[in-house]
Protein backbone atom coordinates (compact mmCIF):
# COMPACT_ATOMS: atom_id res chain seq x y z
CA UNK A 1 0.00 0.00 0.00
CA UNK A 2 1.07 3.58 -0.69
CA UNK A 3 0.88 6.12 2.15
CA UNK A 4 0.15 9.82 1.81
CA UNK A 5 -1.79 12.84 3.03
CA UNK A 6 -5.09 14.16 1.68
CA UNK A 7 -4.43 17.71 0.50
CA UNK A 8 -7.74 18.39 -1.26
CA UNK A 9 -11.28 17.01 -1.31
CA UNK A 10 -13.52 18.02 -4.21
CA UNK A 11 -16.58 16.52 -5.91
CA UNK A 12 -16.18 13.10 -4.30
CA UNK A 13 -12.46 12.82 -5.06
CA UNK A 14 -9.58 12.92 -2.58
CA UNK A 15 -6.22 14.17 -3.77
CA UNK A 16 -3.46 12.38 -1.88
CA UNK A 17 0.09 13.74 -1.72
CA UNK A 18 2.71 11.00 -1.49
CA UNK A 19 6.47 11.39 -1.45
CA UNK A 20 6.65 11.92 -5.19
CA UNK A 21 3.24 12.86 -6.62
CA UNK A 22 -0.47 13.52 -6.06
CA UNK A 23 -3.02 10.77 -6.77
CA UNK A 24 -6.70 11.32 -7.47
CA UNK A 25 -8.59 8.85 -5.28
CA UNK A 26 -12.06 7.78 -4.29
CA UNK A 27 -13.11 6.46 -0.88
CA UNK A 28 -13.94 2.81 -0.43
CA UNK A 29 -17.51 1.89 0.47
CA UNK A 30 -16.38 0.69 3.89
CA UNK A 31 -16.06 4.31 5.03
CA UNK A 32 -19.74 4.93 4.32
CA UNK A 33 -20.68 1.81 6.30
CA UNK A 34 -18.58 2.98 9.24
CA UNK A 35 -19.91 6.54 8.81
CA UNK A 36 -16.34 7.82 8.57
CA UNK A 37 -15.56 10.41 5.92
CA UNK A 38 -11.96 11.02 4.81
CA UNK A 39 -10.92 14.60 5.53
CA UNK A 40 -8.31 16.95 4.15
CA UNK A 41 -5.30 16.53 6.42
CA UNK A 42 -5.88 12.81 6.96
CA UNK A 43 -2.90 10.48 6.69
CA UNK A 44 -4.11 7.56 4.61
CA UNK A 45 -3.19 4.39 2.80
CA UNK A 46 -4.21 4.18 -0.85
CA UNK A 47 -4.43 1.42 -3.42
CA UNK A 48 -3.10 2.80 -6.72
CA UNK A 49 -4.74 1.32 -9.83
CA UNK A 50 -3.14 0.61 -13.20
CA UNK A 51 -4.66 3.78 -14.67
CA UNK A 52 -2.89 5.92 -12.05
CA UNK A 53 -5.97 6.70 -9.96
CA UNK A 54 -6.47 5.18 -6.54
CA UNK A 55 -8.74 4.27 -3.65
CA UNK A 56 -8.39 5.37 -0.04
CA UNK A 57 -8.30 2.09 1.90
CA UNK A 58 -7.35 3.20 5.43
CA UNK A 59 -7.44 6.38 7.50
CA UNK A 60 -4.78 6.68 10.20
CA UNK A 61 -5.78 7.81 13.69
CA UNK A 62 -6.35 11.57 13.85
CA UNK A 63 -4.70 13.95 16.30
CA UNK A 64 -7.71 16.26 16.05
CA UNK A 65 -10.62 17.09 13.78
CA UNK A 66 -12.44 20.31 12.96
CA UNK A 67 -16.00 20.49 11.65
CA UNK A 68 -15.93 24.00 10.17
CA UNK A 69 -13.71 23.74 8.23
CA UNK A 70 -13.75 19.94 7.81
CA UNK A 71 -10.06 19.14 8.27
CA UNK A 72 -7.92 16.83 10.41
CA UNK A 73 -4.48 16.79 12.05
CA UNK A 74 -4.13 20.56 12.38
CA UNK A 75 -1.10 21.90 14.25
CA UNK A 76 -2.22 25.52 14.48
CA UNK A 77 -4.76 28.05 13.28
CA UNK A 78 -4.09 31.52 11.92
CA UNK A 79 -7.06 33.60 13.08
CA UNK A 80 -7.22 36.57 10.73
CA UNK A 81 -9.03 39.78 11.60
CA UNK A 82 -8.79 43.15 9.90
CA UNK A 83 -8.32 46.56 11.48
CA UNK A 84 -10.86 48.03 9.06
CA UNK A 85 -13.14 46.93 6.21
CA UNK A 86 -14.55 44.98 8.03
CA UNK A 87 -13.87 46.69 11.33
CA UNK A 88 -12.03 44.73 13.99
CA UNK A 89 -14.35 42.71 16.23
CA UNK A 90 -12.82 41.37 19.47
CA UNK A 91 -16.06 39.42 20.04
CA UNK A 92 -15.66 37.55 16.75
CA UNK A 93 -11.94 37.03 17.39
CA UNK A 94 -12.69 35.53 20.80
CA UNK A 95 -15.31 33.27 19.26
CA UNK A 96 -12.72 31.89 16.86
CA UNK A 97 -10.18 31.56 19.66
CA UNK A 98 -12.57 29.57 21.84
CA UNK A 99 -13.38 27.16 19.01
CA UNK A 100 -9.70 26.66 18.23
CA UNK A 101 -8.76 26.24 21.90
CA UNK A 102 -11.52 23.64 22.32
CA UNK A 103 -9.76 21.49 19.71
CA UNK A 104 -6.33 21.86 21.35
CA UNK A 105 -5.04 23.73 18.31
CA UNK A 106 -2.53 26.54 18.84
CA UNK A 107 -3.84 29.89 17.55
CA UNK A 108 -1.82 32.71 15.99
CA UNK A 109 -3.65 36.05 15.62
CA UNK A 110 -3.11 38.13 12.48
CA UNK A 111 -4.61 41.62 12.14
CA UNK A 112 -4.51 42.88 8.55
CA UNK A 113 -5.09 46.16 6.69
CA UNK A 114 -3.09 48.20 9.17
CA UNK A 115 -2.09 50.49 6.30
CA UNK A 116 -5.75 51.47 5.82
CA UNK A 117 -6.41 52.24 9.48
CA UNK A 118 -6.62 55.70 11.05
CA UNK A 119 -4.10 56.77 13.68
CA UNK A 120 -6.68 56.12 16.41
CA UNK A 121 -7.44 52.64 15.07
CA UNK A 122 -3.74 51.77 14.83
CA UNK A 123 -3.30 52.69 18.49
CA UNK A 124 -6.36 50.63 19.37
CA UNK A 125 -4.95 47.60 17.50
CA UNK A 126 -1.64 47.96 19.34
CA UNK A 127 -3.50 47.86 22.66
CA UNK A 128 -5.38 44.73 21.61
CA UNK A 129 -2.01 43.26 20.59
CA UNK A 130 -0.68 43.89 24.11
CA UNK A 131 -3.80 42.38 25.68
CA UNK A 132 -3.65 39.16 23.68
CA UNK A 133 0.12 38.82 23.96
CA UNK A 134 -0.23 39.10 27.74
CA UNK A 135 -2.57 36.10 27.57
CA UNK A 136 0.15 34.22 25.71
CA UNK A 137 -0.98 34.47 22.09
CA UNK A 138 1.25 35.46 19.19
CA UNK A 139 -0.17 38.58 17.49
CA UNK A 140 1.03 39.88 14.11
CA UNK A 141 -0.06 43.31 12.82
CA UNK A 142 0.46 43.57 9.09
CA UNK A 143 -0.48 44.82 5.66
CA UNK A 144 -0.34 42.66 2.54
CA UNK A 145 1.51 45.54 0.84
CA UNK A 146 4.49 45.24 3.19
CA UNK A 147 6.49 42.09 2.50
CA UNK A 148 8.66 42.40 5.61
CA UNK A 149 5.54 42.37 7.79
CA UNK A 150 4.15 39.27 6.10
CA UNK A 151 7.49 37.51 6.44
CA UNK A 152 6.87 37.46 10.20
CA UNK A 153 4.29 34.76 9.48
CA UNK A 154 6.73 32.36 7.75
CA UNK A 155 8.39 30.92 10.89
CA UNK A 156 4.96 29.91 12.19
CA UNK A 157 4.10 28.13 8.92
CA UNK A 158 7.27 26.09 8.46
CA UNK A 159 6.99 22.32 9.05
CA UNK A 160 3.39 22.55 10.26
CA UNK A 161 -0.14 22.02 8.98
CA UNK A 162 -2.20 25.14 9.58
CA UNK A 163 -5.65 26.47 8.86
CA UNK A 164 -6.22 30.11 8.11
CA UNK A 165 -9.64 31.26 9.22
CA UNK A 166 -11.58 34.43 9.84
CA UNK A 167 -14.47 36.56 8.70
CA UNK A 168 -14.91 36.99 4.95
CA UNK A 169 -13.07 39.96 3.49
CA UNK A 170 -10.27 40.19 6.07
CA UNK A 171 -7.57 39.20 3.58
CA UNK A 172 -6.88 35.49 4.10
CA UNK A 173 -6.43 34.70 0.42
CA UNK A 174 -4.37 37.86 -0.10
CA UNK A 175 -1.94 36.75 2.59
CA UNK A 176 -1.48 33.33 0.99
CA UNK A 177 -1.03 34.86 -2.48
CA UNK A 178 1.73 37.10 -1.15
CA UNK A 179 3.48 34.24 0.65
CA UNK A 180 3.25 31.96 -2.40
CA UNK A 181 2.80 33.85 -5.67
CA UNK A 182 2.05 30.60 -7.53
CA UNK A 183 -1.28 30.14 -5.74
CA UNK A 184 -3.21 32.96 -7.45
CA UNK A 185 -6.20 32.55 -5.14
CA UNK A 186 -9.28 34.61 -6.00
CA UNK A 187 -9.73 37.63 -3.78
CA UNK A 188 -12.60 40.07 -3.43
CA UNK A 189 -12.80 43.37 -1.64
CA UNK A 190 -15.38 44.04 1.00
CA UNK A 191 -18.93 44.57 -0.22
CA UNK A 192 -19.73 48.23 0.38
CA UNK A 193 -23.47 47.62 0.57
CA UNK A 194 -23.37 44.65 2.94
CA UNK A 195 -20.26 45.59 4.92
CA UNK A 196 -18.84 42.09 4.66
CA UNK A 197 -16.67 40.16 2.28
CA UNK A 198 -17.78 37.92 -0.54
CA UNK A 199 -17.02 34.24 -0.21
CA UNK A 200 -14.11 33.40 -2.52
CA UNK A 201 -13.08 29.97 -1.20
CA UNK A 202 -15.54 27.11 -1.66
CA UNK A 203 -13.59 24.03 -0.68
CA UNK A 204 -10.86 23.08 1.77
CA UNK A 205 -7.42 22.56 0.28
CA UNK A 206 -3.97 22.27 1.82
CA UNK A 207 -1.50 24.42 -0.10
CA UNK A 208 2.25 24.37 0.12
CA UNK A 209 3.59 27.58 1.66
CA UNK A 210 7.29 27.71 2.52
CA UNK A 211 8.00 24.32 4.16
CA UNK A 212 4.49 23.85 5.57
CA UNK A 213 0.89 23.35 4.52
CA UNK A 214 -1.87 25.93 4.95
CA UNK A 215 -5.57 25.37 4.36
CA UNK A 216 -7.49 28.31 2.99
CA UNK A 217 -10.99 27.88 4.37
CA UNK A 218 -14.40 29.39 3.57
CA UNK A 219 -15.10 32.60 5.46
CA UNK A 220 -17.72 32.61 8.18
CA UNK A 221 -20.01 35.34 9.45
CA UNK A 222 -21.18 33.30 12.47
CA UNK A 223 -19.84 30.34 14.42
CA UNK A 224 -21.75 28.17 16.86
CA UNK A 225 -20.51 26.36 19.96
CA UNK A 226 -22.44 23.23 19.07
CA UNK A 227 -19.82 20.84 20.47
CA UNK A 228 -18.73 22.83 23.51
CA UNK A 229 -20.10 22.04 26.98
CA UNK A 230 -20.47 24.56 29.80
CA UNK A 231 -17.71 23.02 31.91
CA UNK A 232 -15.29 23.12 28.95
CA UNK A 233 -15.63 26.85 28.26
CA UNK A 234 -13.32 28.14 31.06
CA UNK A 235 -10.54 25.92 29.71
CA UNK A 236 -10.72 27.85 26.41
CA UNK A 237 -9.60 31.08 28.13
CA UNK A 238 -5.90 30.62 29.02
CA UNK A 239 -5.85 33.59 31.39
CA UNK A 240 -8.62 31.92 33.40
CA UNK A 241 -6.91 28.53 33.39
CA UNK A 242 -3.81 30.09 35.00
CA UNK A 243 -5.71 31.20 38.11
CA UNK A 244 -8.74 28.91 38.32
CA UNK A 245 -7.18 26.91 41.18
CA UNK A 246 -7.35 30.07 43.28
CA UNK A 247 -11.16 30.08 43.09
CA UNK A 248 -12.93 28.96 46.28
CA UNK A 249 -14.97 26.29 44.51
CA UNK A 250 -13.71 23.54 42.21
CA UNK A 251 -15.43 23.69 38.85
CA UNK A 252 -16.08 27.40 39.29
CA UNK A 253 -17.78 28.86 36.22
CA UNK A 254 -16.56 32.37 37.13
CA UNK A 255 -20.07 33.72 36.98
CA UNK A 256 -22.16 33.92 40.17
CA UNK A 257 -19.84 32.01 42.49
CA UNK A 258 -18.35 33.88 45.48
CA UNK A 259 -14.61 34.34 46.01
CA UNK A 260 -13.87 33.77 42.31
CA UNK A 261 -10.26 34.50 41.36
CA UNK A 262 -11.23 35.30 37.78
CA UNK A 263 -13.75 37.98 38.79
CA UNK A 264 -11.16 39.44 41.16
CA UNK A 265 -8.62 39.53 38.30
CA UNK A 266 -11.13 41.39 36.13
CA UNK A 267 -11.77 43.92 38.90
CA UNK A 268 -8.01 44.36 39.40
CA UNK A 269 -7.43 44.99 35.68
CA UNK A 270 -5.46 41.77 35.18
CA UNK A 271 -8.03 40.41 32.72
CA UNK A 272 -9.53 42.84 30.17
CA UNK A 273 -13.23 43.40 30.90
CA UNK A 274 -14.18 42.72 27.28
CA UNK A 275 -12.65 39.23 27.48
CA UNK A 276 -14.72 38.47 30.57
CA UNK A 277 -17.86 39.97 28.99
CA UNK A 278 -17.37 37.73 25.95
CA UNK A 279 -16.88 34.74 28.23
CA UNK A 280 -20.20 35.46 29.94
CA UNK A 281 -21.94 35.84 26.56
CA UNK A 282 -20.57 32.50 25.39
CA UNK A 283 -21.49 30.86 28.70
CA UNK A 284 -25.09 32.04 28.40
CA UNK A 285 -25.22 30.94 24.77
CA UNK A 286 -24.11 27.41 25.65
CA UNK A 287 -26.42 27.21 28.68
CA UNK A 288 -29.40 28.25 26.54
CA UNK A 289 -28.53 25.96 23.65
CA UNK A 290 -31.41 23.73 22.66
CA UNK A 291 -30.64 20.04 23.26
CA UNK A 292 -30.09 17.91 20.19
CA UNK A 293 -31.55 14.43 20.00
Amino acid sequence: MTKGKIVKALSGFYYVQTDDEIYQCRGRGLFRKKKVTPLVGDYVEIDVQDDGDGYVTKIMERNNELIRPPIANVDQAFIVSSAVRPDFSPLLLDRFLVLVESKQVDPVIIITKMDLASVETVESMKQYQKDYEKIGYHVILCSTKHEEELNKIIPFIDNKTSVIAGQSGVGKSSILNELNSNLRLETNDISQSLGRGKHTTRHVELMKVSSGYVADTPGFSSLEFSELEVEDLPNCFPEMVKIQNECKFRGCLHNREPKCAVKEAVNDGEIPPYRYDHYLQFLEEIQNRKPRY
